[in-house]
């Protein structure tokens, strides 16, 4: 990175470790341009390129919110699962922090059954339907379904229609999303490492997706970008 670049931003990225790239090998040929070197085999991000992409990301974000518009985070692996899920949570947004299932969106029919199968079997448990209409070991069967459903589902159940936007963590380990949002002219928002597809995003925000605390820094970021831009339709409205 630039030593002459002082950025705030540019600061920022750099103490979280988002300039951190995987080794050579693994570059993908669309961030060669992002790439301002390496050390010890490992690509380092040029931060003064990457920020004003982020900014773009960020300005595209504030428009999802000055229009209220549904947006989908996704992020499957283990270790960011918990952060994806805070970030939409504090959105009151959909989300799928686990394994996707294909056609989540390209079969968005059949997936609204699904939740609708699973909100019903919900709402009858609690309401005390099932023990009223069924055998002890019918309802164990029942539980394990609901469970079974929660944890595919839980984080869509909010979603009604297909996503005006996705958040998505780490573009290659969630290839599949990402190629299913394309597929229907949906906008990503993609944080993406050295070793992912830069073509395949609309919006990159480039830089460190292994590392939790760049991750969250980003997701951060784009929770308040939203918020911002919400901020602004609220007043407008009022």
């Amino acid at each position: 990175m630039p030593e002459n670049d002082n950025s705030p931003l540019v600061e920022e990225l750099f103490k979280v470790g988002a300039h951190f790239g995987f080794s050579r090998s693994r570059r993908h040929a669309t961030m060669k341009p992002l790439v301002y070197g390496s050390k010890n085999r490992t690509d380092i991000l040029d931060l003064t390129k990457t920020a004003p992409l982020f900014e773009e990301a960020l300005t595209f974000v504030k428009g999802l919110g000055a229009h209220s518009k549904v947006v989908l985070f996704v992020g499957g692996k283990a270790e960011m699962q918990d952060i994806v899920k805070k970030a939409a949570v504090e959105l009151k947004m959909p989300y799928v922090a686990g394994r996707w299932l294909g056609g989540t969106l390209t079969n968005f029919a059949e997936i609204k059954k699904r939740i609708k199968r699973m909100q019903e079997l919900s709402e009858e448990k609690e309401a005390g339907s099932l023990a009223k209409k069924y055998t002890k070991k019918e309802r164990v069967l029942f539980d394990r379904e609901i469970a079974r459903l929660e944890e595919r589902f839980f984080g869509l159940a909010s979603m009604d229609k297909l996503p005006d936007a996705l958040i998505v963590v780490d573009t290659r380990h969630e290839a599949i999303p990402v190629a299913e949002a394309n597929a229907l002219g949906i906008p990503v928002v993609g944080i993406m490492n050295s070793d992912c597809d830069f073509s395949q995003v609309t919006h990159p925000i480039v830089g460190n997706d292994a590392s939790q605390a760049a991750v969250e820094f980003f997701l951060d970021k784009v929770v308040a970008a939203y918020r911002e831009g919400a901020k602004g339709n609220v007043a407008s409205a009022a």
